[in-house]
């Protein structure tokens, strides 16, 4: 008898092989480890495939660069995440006013920054925008929604941009350790500012 086989359903991911899933495992759990211990500076593919005991191309296969392999390292939280503003509890979820979602949105996504800001620094600095990135356009459709709500007429796509524009992980960690404003210093400028704007 032939052995069946199965066709991927179109939209739908496709399965991995076993050795594909623990290899992947393998590189994120030593590239998590390498950042902890030696910071951001010296993260390289090279480096990494040596310390996972793969080859350098299974690295460069699986995440195309250093910027693949850092949105995979923030892909964990970032879902967390998301899945809080979408579908969790208010404010920060459904069922709050708008106003009082945008104002927790934002100071939620300054923690979220600050939770991996150097992982943040790094992939803003790999990168001539984060505009682009598949969270920045959630994130900005997200506000621009809330802000539209809120203030009708706003030019909701303009002022989401604006506000998102201050939760750049280079001008956190500018503020936080340049300035010496703490997180709650931040959450509440920025909130402060929005408010501004809802008036």
């Amino acid at each position: 008898m032939r052995e069946r086989r199965f066709l991927p359903v179109v939209g739908q991911p496709q399965q991995e092989r076993a050795d594909a899933v623990r290899n992947r495992r393998k590189i994120i759990d030593v590239a998590t480890r390498m950042l902890a211990e030696h910071g951001t500076e010296d993260l390289s593919l090279d480096e990494v495939a040596r310390a996972a005991g793969v080859g350098v191309g299974t690295v460069y296969r699986r995440f195309g660069d250093r910027t693949g392999l850092l949105l995979a390292l923030l892909d964990d939280h970032e879902r967390r995440f998301q899945d809080a503003f979408i579908s969790g509890p208010p404010p920060l979820g459904p069922g709050a006013p708008p106003r009082e979602r945008a104002f927790a949105f934002l100071r939620a996504l300054v923690d979220r920054v600050v939770a991996q800001e150097d992982l943040y620094v790094m992939l803003e600095r790999s990168r001539k925008s984060k505009a682009g990135t598949g969270p920045y356009l959630l994130y900005h459709m997200h506000l621009a929604g809330l802000l539209s709500e809120a203030r009708p007429g706003l030019p909701a796509a303009y002022v989401a941009d604006a506000l998102l524009a201050a939760t750049g992980a280079d001008l956190i960690a500018y503020q936080r350790r340049e300035r010496g404003m703490s997180t709650d210093d931040i959450k509440a400028g920025l909130t402060l500012l929005a408010e501004a704007i809802l008036t």
